[in-house]
C-alpha cells in the first residue's frame, strides 16, 4: 500500500564492512613504526634519484644550447615540496611513537595517532609515485640561440655609409675584441649599431650568437643578465630568482665555448663583463663586443683607448638627410623653398636627430612664409619650434643629468652665454667660472684653474663641448646642445628671462625685458650696440658680458648702480672712456683711461691686455692702492721705468700673473715671483735667468704658431735655457 522501498543487508555483510573499516583505521596506528621506516627508506631512494636527474640536467645545461624539460622541472619541484613536508612530519615522529601503548596496538590519544598515521601512509604512497615517475629518457632539449635578429631600420642610412664601413672593418680585425662608439646624443650611434647588428644577421660571419641589449641609464646587472639570458634560452621563474653570481655562471657556461657578438646600446657607466657572465673577447675565442655611449670616459673604463667618435654629418650629407625627410614634393612647391630649407637644415648643424625631427615637421609646410617663420623661431628660441622641446631637448638632457655634481652642471650651462657656433677661449671661460664662484679660490688661483680645466675636459669627454681642430686653446659648443643648455637654464622654458642671451645676433640696442629683477645673467657680446641709456634694476644679476661691441661708445651713469650682486663684467674690446664701479671682477681691454680705478675697492681681477692704457706714474700709484687685487694681466708698451717700478713693488709683483710685451720697443722686465705667462713673439732675448720664477713647472712662455721664434731666441746661459725650454709652447 502506498510508495516505498526496502533495503536488505545480511548480517555478515555489515559485520565484514565494519571490520574492514576498523582494521584500516587501526593499521594507521599499530603499523606506524613500520610505515615511518618505509617512508624514510623511500625518501632516501627518491632523493638519490633526484640527485642523479639533477646531475644530468646540470651537465647538459652546462654544455650550452640545452634546457631542462618542463616535466623534469615539475618533478624536481614536487620533490622539493615533498622534502619540506617529510621534514615537518619527521619532527613530531618521536612524540607520536611515544603515544602508542599495548605493544603499539593502541594509542593514548587514538584520534591524533590515527591522523598522524594516515599522513604517513599517504606520504609514503606519494613518494613511491614520484619514484616511479622519475624515469626519464631525456631530461633536456635543445634550445636555439639567435644568430642575429634583424632589427627594423631604413634600408639606407643617409650620411653614415662611410662610418659603417670603418666600424665594420675595425671590428673584423682578429686582434680587435671590443669596439666603443661614442658621440653626443642624437648623433646616430644607435642607428649605426643597428646597422652592424643587421649586417651580422645578413652575413653571419661564423658567429654562434648575436646578442642585442639596450642598457640605458640606471641599468642593473640583473636587468642586463635578464636580456642576455633571454637570448640564450635561459629564463623561467627559477632562473630569475637565482643570485647575480649564479646567473652569471649560467651565462658564462653557455657563452664560453661559443663565438658570439654582444651589442650593448647606450651605456652610461662601465659594464663589468665578468660580473654579467660574458667571457672577455679575445683573439682566441674570436668573440666581439660593441657598445655605444655618450662619454669618452666610459670608453676608457671599458678598456677601449681608441674609441670611434660618431660625428655630426657634414653640410652636404646633412642636406641629403633633411631633403629626404622634407620630400621633393614640398621642396618643389615654390622656387624659394629649397634655399630656405637649406637655411633650416643649417640650424641643425648636422645633428641627425634634429634633421629628422625638424625635417618631418617641415614636410607639410608648403608656403614660403612658413619657412621664413621656421628660420625666425629656430634663430631666436629654438625650444619653441614644434618637436624640439619634446623630441630633441629631453634626449640631449640625459647628458646633462649624467654630469657629476652641481659645480660641473653650472659650468656647463654657463657655456651657453657664448654666441651660436662661436669659439670659446678655455682660459677666459675658466676665469668666468672662478669669478662666478662656481670654483672656489681658497686654495689658490693655480688650484682653481686646474679644477677649471678638469671640468672643461669632463665636458669635452661627455661630448657637451667640442675640441677645436685648429686651436687647442679653444672649444666650441654644438648649437643644438647650446639650445638645450639655454632651455635648462630657463627652468625648461618656464622662466625665459632668467638668462638673457643674444650674443652675436647683430642687435644695436639692449633687448626689452619685462622683469629685470629676475635676470641672473646677460650676454650681449659681439653685437653692434652703441649706447646704453637706461638703468635697469637687476638685483640678482651676477654676470654681464658686453665685450666686442665695436661701436660701443657710451653707458649711462647709473647703469651699474642697481647690480649689487654683479660678479663678472666683461667690457673688453670696446672703445669706452672708463668709469668707476664696485664689482669683484672687471675685464677692461681697449680702455683709454683708468683714472680713478683705485675707487674699485672690491676689485680682485684686472685684465689690461691691449687696453691702450699707458703705465704712467699716476696709474701705477692707483694700482698700488687696490687692496683686494689678486690677479693682474698687463701689456707693456714703453715706459720701461714705470714697468720696472710697478714690478718692483712686492705686493703687485705677487699679483701680476701674465705679461704681454709690445714688439716695437725694448723692454726690461725684472723677476716676477708669481708670473705664470709671458708673451712676446719678436723678443730677441728672454728677460730670464736660471733663478727666475719660483714655480717653473707652472710657468708658460707662449709663442703661439711661431716655432721659428723659439729656435732663434737668445738665452742668458745654458742653465737658463734648460730650465725654461720645457715651459715654451707653440699652441
Amino acid at each position: 500500500m502506498g510508495g516505498g522501498f526496502s533495503v536488505s543487508l545480511s548480517c555478515d555483510q555489515v559485520v565484514n564492512q565494519v571490520f574492514r573499516c576498523l582494521c584500516l583505521k587501526g593499521s594507521y596506528v599499530h603499523n606506524l613504526p613500520q610505515n615511518l621506516a618505509s617512508l624514510e627508506k623511500a625518501m632516501g631512494t627518491l632523493t638519490a634519484k633526484r640527485d642523479d636527474v639533477q646531475g644530468r640536467v646540470d651537465r647538459e645545461e652546462f654544455t650550452g644550447h640545452r634546457r631542462r624539460l618542463a616535466q623534469v622541472q615539475v618533478w624536481l619541484t614536487s620533490i622539493l615540496t615533498m622534502e619540506n613536508q617529510y621534514n615537518e612530519l619527521l619532527n613530531t615522529s618521536d612524540v607520536e611513537l611515544q603515544r602508542l601503548c599495548l605493544c603499539r596496538l593502541c594509542s593514548k590519544n587514538v584520534k591524533k595517532s590515527y591522523l598522524y598515521g594516515k599522513r604517513v601512509t599517504g606520504m609514503l604512497e606519494e613518494v613511491k609515485s614520484l619514484i616511479s615517475q622519475g624515469v626519464f629518457i631525456e631530461v633536456t632539449d635543445a634550445t636555439s640561440i639567435a644568430e642575429g635578429e634583424e632589427l627594423p631600420i631604413q634600408p639606407t642610412i643617409v650620411g653614415q655609409e662611410t662610418m659603417l664601413e670603418m666600424v665594420w672593418n675595425r671590428l673584423m680585425k682578429d686582434e680587435v675584441g671590443i669596439v666603443g662608439l661614442y658621440g653626443m646624443g642624437g648623433v646616430g650611434k644607435t642607428t649605426l649599431l643597428t646597422q652592424i647588428n643587421n649586417r651580422f644577421s645578413e652575413r653571419g660571419g661564423g658567429f654562434d650568437a648575436v646578442i642585442w641589449v639596450v642598457v640605458s641609464q640606471n641599468a642593473t646587472v640583473h636587468k642586463i643578465q635578464g636580456s642576455i639570458g633571454e637570448k640564450l634560452g635561459l629564463g623561467g621563474k627559477e632562473w630569475e630568482e637565482k643570485s647575480e653570481m649564479k646567473r652569471g655562471q649560467d651565462i658564462h657556461n653557455v657563452l664560453r665555448k661559443k663565438k658570439f657578438v654582444l651589442l650593448l646600446d647606450d651605456i652610461w657607466e662601465k659594464v663589468n663583463l665578468s660580473t654579467i657572465g660574458v667571457p672577455y673577447p679575445s683573439k682566441v675565442n674570436g668573440s666581439k663586443v660593441v657598445f655605444t655611449t655618450r662619454s669618452r670616459d666610459v670608453c676608457g673604463r671599458m678598456g677601449v683607448d681608441d674609441p670611434i667618435e660618431v660625428c655630426c654629418l657634414d653640410t652636404d650629407k646633412a642636406w641629403d638627410l633633411f631633403k629626404k625627410k622634407v620630400g621633393e614634393h614640398t621642396l618643389g612647391r615654390h622656387p624659394d623653398i629649397p634655399e630656405l630649407a637649406r637655411k633650416v637644415a643649417g640650424k641643425c648643424r648636422g645633428l641627425p636627430l634634429a634633421l629628422n625631427v625638424i625635417g618631418e615637421t617641415m614636410a607639410s609646410k608648403r608656403s614660403v612664409q612658413e619657412w621664413h617663420r621656421a628660420i625666425q623661431v629656430l634663430t631666436s628660441y629654438a625650444a619653441e619650434f614644434s618637436g624640439v622641446e619634446d623630441k630633441i631637448l629631453p634626449i640631449l638632457k640625459y647628458s646633462y643629468d649624467s654630469l657629476d655634481g652641481e659645480m660641473t652642471k653650472s659650468c656647463f650651462l654657463y657655456c651657453s652665454l657664448y654666441p651660436e657656433d662661436g669659439l670659446i677661449d678655455k682660459e677666459e671661460l675658466i676665469e668666468y667660472w672662478i669669478g662666478e664662484g662656481f670654483i672656489d679660490e681658497k686654495e689658490g688661483r693655480e688650484m682653481a684653474m686646474n679644477k677649471g680645466y678638469e671640468i672643461l675636459w669632463t665636458l669635452v669627454r661627455a661630448c657637451l663641448l667640442l675640441e677645436d681642430d685648429e686651436d687647442e686653446s679653444e672649444v666650441t659648443m654644438h648649437d643644438v646642445v647650446r639650445e638645450m643648455a639655454m632651455w635648462i637654464a630657463s627652468d625648461l622654458g618656464k622662466n625665459k628671462e632668467k638668462c638673457i642671451v643674444q650674443a652675436g645676433t647683430g642687435i644695436r640696442e639692449i633687448p626689452k625685458v619685462k622683469n629685470w629683477k629676475d635676470v641672473r645673467r646677460i650676454s650681449l657680446m659681439e653685437n653692434d650696440i652703441q649706447i646704453i641709456s637706461e638703468s635697469p634694476d637687476c638685483p640678482q644679476l651676477t654676470t654681464l658680458l658686453l665685450q666686442r661691441n665695436n661701436k660701443f661708445v657710451e653707458i649711462s651713469d647709473g647703469f651699474f648702480q642697481s647690480m649689487p650682486k654683479l660678479l663678472v663684467l666683461d667690457l673688453s674690446w670696446n672703445d669706452l672712456s672708463g668709469f668707476q664701479m664696485d664689482v669683484s671682477n672687471l675685464w677692461t681691454e681697449y680702455l683709454e683711461s683708468l683714472e680713478g680705478i683705485s675707487g674699485l675697492s672690491s676689485l680682485r681681477t684686472l685684465k689690461l691686455r691691449d687696453s691702450k692704457v699707458r703705465l704712467d706714474m699716476s696709474l701705477m700709484k692707483e694700482l698700488q692702492l687696490l687692496q683686494h687685487i689678486e690677479y693682474v694681466s698687463v701689456s707693456i708698451w714703453s715706459s720701461t721705468l714705470v714697468g720696472e717700478k710697478l714690478f718692483d713693488d712686492p705686493r703687485m709683483g705677487r699679483c701680476i700673473k701674465k705679461v704681454w710685451i709690445d714688439e716695437k720697443e725694448p723692454v726690461k722686465v725684472i723677476v716676477l715671483p708669481a708670473l705664470d705667462g709671458l708673451c712676446c713673439q719678436k723678443l730677441r732675448k728672454l728677460p730670464l735667468n736660471s733663478k727666475s720664477v719660483f714655480d717653473v713647472e707652472e710657468f708658460v712662455i707662449q709663442c703661439r704658431y711661431n716655432k721659428e721664434w723659439l729656435e732663434r731666441v737668445e738665452w742668458e746661459d745654458e742653465a737658463t735655457r734648460l730650465r725654461f725650454l720645457p715651459s715654451c709652447t707653440t699652441r
